[in-house]
């Protein structure tokens, strides 16, 4: 029988797997097409061109979860905490040079071939050889670290202090500017998740005690105007009103106007969408796994990832028992996995990190009373 943290760590990783596949669909689509093609998604609906059995649809997920079981085998195989070089070293071999199953494309393929370009920023840095500290820097400022930042939040389960300053260290890599911030606010929130107390609140507020610059900011006025809503489906319009100020991403951002966005440009001013949302969301629905990530996949956009990190969140919140168990059933023979034995071996890999953090802090603690004597 699975333990909580064993269930919660089951419930993040199938939570964020299943929010990313009832997003995937209609990724980047706008709320009112989404409307007119399938009503409002709350189920893992088949493709937008439902003519289409590849590609994305019918439970298949996307590059987000890929990315979340890459880093999490890192971790397992490392036996211990990551920093930027441990994590540079060892996730982009498994990109580029191992073959998986994309459900996608229905091959085996390295994972590099789908990944989007700031990901495969990533790639092309460790071929330069960058220094993985600052490999990050002059990246397309976006939500590539954030969507797979859960893992981090799992080893750090219940201390969402360190897990934001982990993932700042790691995630440098990859990332710089506010879409380094946004990975290292979500793997906050996952690691808070996991406290027995944890609540909204307290998930908000570990969200706003580490959030700096135009995140912060951000997360405070979503936050504040979810607070003013009890309706995921109502909800979408205004929480887009209040991000639209902090967003750097335009509301047509597939037009060719969105093309000349200033998503490469840093700044301590904006915030990634993706986070505040998912964390909004969150709010309005009183942290119910459900309809936080109906409230991501109808919301649009970059949907997939809000749903997908929403949906880690809540999973980690609640456990595995919140999840309709088809649901599981169908992300696993839809994308030929097993998550549990992945979810076994972070649940021993956590354990293992609390116990040695625990004698470190008591070996401190004996060195302090000699040192005080």
């Amino acid at each position: 029988m699975a333990d909580q943290l064993h269930k919660k760590i089951q419930g993040c990783l199938y939570g964020g797997a299943t929010g990313d596949a009832m997003g995937a669909p209609a990724e980047w689509r706008m709320p009112d097409e989404i409307q007119t093609r399938y009503g409002y998604i709350m189920d893992l609906v088949e493709a937008w061109d439902e003519d289409n059995t590849r590609g994305r649809g019918h439970g298949r997920y996307t590059d987000d979860t890929h990315m979340v079981q890459l880093l999490c085998e890192c971790y397992i195989e490392r036996g211990d905490h990551l920093d930027a070089h441990e994590f540079f070293r060892r996730i982009v071999p498994k990109m580029a040079l191992e073959d998986r199953w994309i459900p996608e494309r229905e091959r085996a393929m390295p994972l590099v071939e789908r990944l989007f370009y700031p990901e495969k920023w990533l790639y092309n840095r460790w071929l330069a050889n960058a220094d993985p500290r600052y490999a990050g820097v002059g990246n397309m400022v976006n939500c590539g670290a954030a969507m797979y930042a859960a893992p981090v939040g799992i080893v750090n389960a219940c201390d969402p202090a360190r897990a934001y300053t982990e993932a700042v260290d790691i995630f440098s890599a990859h990332q710089y500017s506010f879409g380094l911030e946004a990975a290292a606010v979500q793997a906050a929130c996952v690691a808070e998740a996991f406290s027995p107390d944890a609540s909204v609140a307290s998930i908000i507020d570990a969200a706003l005690t580490v959030a700096k610059d135009g995140t912060a900011d951000c997360i405070a006025a979503i936050a504040d105007k979810a607070s003013t809503l009890s309706d995921w489906r109502e909800a979408i319009v205004p929480l887009r009103e209040v991000m639209r100020e902090y967003d750097t991403s335009p509301d047509d951002a597939k037009s060719e106007r969105g093309n000349g966005s200033n998503s490469w440009t840093p700044s301590r001013e904006h915030a990634i969408e993706e986070v505040p949302i998912a964390l909004g969301f969150l709010v309005v629905t009183g942290g119910y796994y459900e309809q936080t990530i109906f409230g991501g996949t109808n919301y649009g956009r970059d949907n997939d990832s809000i749903a997908g990190m929403g949906g880690a969140i809540a999973g980690a919140l609640h456990g595995i028992d919140a999840l309709r168990p088809e649901w599981v059933e169908q992300i696993n023979s839809a994308n030929s996995v097993d998550l549990m034995p992945l979810a076994a071996d972070m649940a021993d890999l956590a354990r293992a990190l609390q116990a040695r953090q625990l004698a470190a802090a008591q070996a401190r603690r004996d060195a302090f009373e000699t040192l005080s004597e």
